[in-house]
């Protein structure tokens, strides 16, 4: 969805943009070029790999960006950094990349049978998908299931996880997939793989992926100049929500009981949402990508 973000952001001349999450840099890359020959761009990722590769990919904009590895929830400590107060963009992109996906020793893809269970973003945090698996108790795991994944079979994959790490440890996402198999009836299985909810609540949780992500989405908005906007591109219900009722608490006004004759609750609306309706990709996209089937994006601009 790289045209819709482009579009929704209005990218202009001489701004400053922040991408929180760099990725391989195709976003970054974008903003770069549409900004040209002033625009600035300040871009966090936590992934050295993906570092490494956007910065090649953007060397043709030296002197316009910056890369820090960061998560970008740290954004305070970030812009300090970059000597930068407001801005005129922010794009956050929550999805795993393909690089991440298509590299077996990350351990991101259900697919990859052979790959450990690895999951992490970045590679200097010290818990791991297999960490979990192994070492976290049955209600814990189970928790982290249904919460993250929305998994209505969390608590028999749970019970099935304890009880073969009883007789090996389980390193492998093929082992992973075979226990999560194991454990949903047949006839629950026919609407994509099974083992996609699972895989997506671990990796939640080794990259602490919603934590302070309502308080984040807030502290960003409100560091846009009057007129910028930002978008964010989600990839699963959990996020969306989060990033939704972020953008209503900003949009709604006054508070007070209407009763009130004057406002005393001080609340003053800072946002007007431009996506009542998140967008989502179009069937082409789908059809080139069909990673972007769960994408949606929700725009918000400053007032």
């Amino acid at each position: 969805m790289l045209e819709e973000c482009m579009e929704g952001l209005r990218i202009r001349d001489g701004g400053i943009y922040f991408d929180g999450t760099v990725g391989g840099g195709n976003h970054s890359y974008e903003i770069l070029k549409r900004s040209s020959p002033t625009g600035r761009l300040i871009a966090t990722d936590l992934d050295d790999d993906a570092i490494e590769a956007a910065t090649k990919k953007l060397s043709q904009f030296k002197g316009r960006f910056v890369i820090y590895k960061s998560n970008y929830k740290d954004f305070e400590q970030v812009f300090a950094s970059a000597g930068v107060d407001m801005l005129d963009g922010i794009l956050l992109d929550f999805g795993v990349s393909s690089y991440q996906l298509d590299t077996e020793e990350r351990g991101f893809a259900y697919m990859k049978k052979d790959a450990p269970l690895d999951m992490r973003m970045d590679r200097s945090n010290p818990l791991t998908a297999e960490i979990i698996l192994n070492t976290f108790t049955q209600q814990e795991i189970a928790k982290i299931l249904r919460v993250y994944g929305e998994e209505r079979f969390s608590s028999q994959i749970a019970s099935n996880v304890v009880a073969q790490r009883s007789k090996t440890p389980i390193r492998t996402c093929g082992q992973f997939v075979e226990i999560i198999e194991s454990s949903i009836p047949k006839k629950f299985q026919q609407n994509g793989p099974a083992a996609r909810k699972s895989f997506q609540a671990i990796r939640i949780a080794v990259n602490g992926e919603l934590d302070g992500l309502y308080e984040c989405v807030i502290g960003l908005t409100r560091r846009l100049k009057s007129g910028g906007r930002i978008a964010i591109l989600t990839f699963h219900s959990l996020e969306d929500r989060i990033v939704k009722h972020a953008f209503q608490e900003l949009e709604t006004d006054c508070i007070c009981p209407k009763t009130l004759p004057v406002c005393v609750c001080g609340k003053k609306k800072e946002i007007e949402i431009i996506t009542k309706k998140p967008v989502v990709a179009t069937l082409k996209e789908m059809a080139i990508n069909p990673r972007s089937k769960s994408a949606k994006l929700r725009i918000a601009q400053k007032i």
